[in-house]
């Protein structure tokens, strides 16, 4: 339920953006001036992620089974999408087939980065194909970054995961200083964003590994709450702030609340991964073709078509691949997924 709630708060941040490139608009951005709502969105994933994927790591039988399981879970959904975009979506958004280079194609596949095609959306104030896919490199780089922590022993000894997690604030707060911050697409803006992601990935780690030290509870949620409100008006606190304190209402709502019916529904059915996958270039499709709408006109259009792709992709693309990872058994598999790919805080 969660996670289907970031995708609809990614495709809302990024409604009036992708319309005119302003982003002021954004509610969030309005309210405090730090962090949009595609931002906090992308962090949810990411901590989220960082409890899930800490848990299977440590339940894993061999390095090799991990990483086995990351890579079933991320690819087969990120390139049927990168394939539709350039096979369908390009040319709808003017895009030149006959300019792409297989091999650079393949290239981008392989490594996790967003489809080009020439002349794509190339009059939008955003001309790239798929934004929402730039994450999906940090994701998998925190998957090896876990595997590097664990290989140091760090998370058996929880003292050094702290050590680790303080260096990373430390980072974090020098990128903040001398990095571009919003900017993932360009050179230096793809490792500030990586340092805040890894960051954010690595306090939901925090979470699971000191889950028996922190107790969730309705006054522990207030308290974290009344904190976290006034710390999202400072740029260089809000973030660290958002990761701790926002992190401990996610884990309180994920763990101490009472699951609804659409959490249950959700648990089994996981459409998020493909929600966001296709919300992009469905949303920048409407820009293109019909300029005239409203934002949040788009944005609930973009939500009604959007779903059922992401409904198709778990049904169709997600699910028959769990099958294949290591000891999974076909009554076992959940739409739960203990991985999870980001959505995008717009910037490029």
């Amino acid at each position: 339920m969660l996670r289907v709630l970031f995708a609809i708060l990614v495709v809302l941040s990024h409604a009036p953006e992708l319309a005119d490139g302003n982003r002021s608009r954004e509610w969030l951005t309005q309210v405090f001036g730090t962090l949009s709502l595609g931002e906090v969105a992308v962090d949810g994933f990411f901590l989220v992620s960082g409890y899930l994927i800490t848990a299977s790591y440590r339940a894993k039988r061999s390095f090799s089974d991990y990483l086995k399981r990351r890579a079933l879970r991320i690819y087969p959904g990120f390139v049927v999408a990168s394939l539709v975009c350039i096979a369908v979506v390009a040319p709808l958004g003017g895009g030149d087939l006959a300019a792409i280079s297989p091999a650079e194609t393949v290239l981008r596949l392989s490594l996790l980065l967003m489809p080009v095609v020439p002349g794509a959306f190339e009059a939008l104030p955003y001309p790239i194909l798929n934004g929402s896919l730039w994450t999906i490199p940090c994701e998998f780089g925190c998957y090896l970054l876990l595997g590097l922590v664990g290989g140091a022993r760090a998370l058996r000894r929880r003292r050094r995961y702290l050590v680790l997690l303080a260096g990373l604030g430390g980072v974090l707060a020098l990128r903040w200083l001398v990095l571009p911050i919003g900017q993932p697409g360009h050179g230096l803006g793809v490792l500030s964003e990586m340092i805040r992601l890894s960051f954010v990935f690595c306090c939901g780690g925090a979470f699971q590994l000191f889950g028996d030290r922190i107790a969730y509870t309705g006054r522990g949620a207030a308290a974290a709450a009344s904190l976290l409100l006034p710390l999202m008006f400072s740029p260089p606190l809000a973030e660290p702030a958002f990761a701790i304190l926002g992190g401990y209402l996610i884990f309180w709502f994920a763990l101490a609340v009472r699951p609804n019916a659409l959490s249950r529904a959700t648990a089994r059915v996981d459409a998020s991964y493909g929600l966001y996958l296709y919300a992009w270039p469905v949303q920048n499709l409407l820009v293109a073709h019909r300029p005239d709408l409203p934002p949040w006109t788009a944005a609930i259009l973009t939500l009604a078509a959007a779903a059922p792709l992401g409904f198709l992709s778990w049904y169709l693309v997600e699910k028959p691949m769990l099958r294949h990872r290591p000891g999974t058994h076909r009554s076992a598999i959940r739409g739960s997924g203990d991985a999870l790919t980001a959505a995008p805080a717009l910037g490029p």
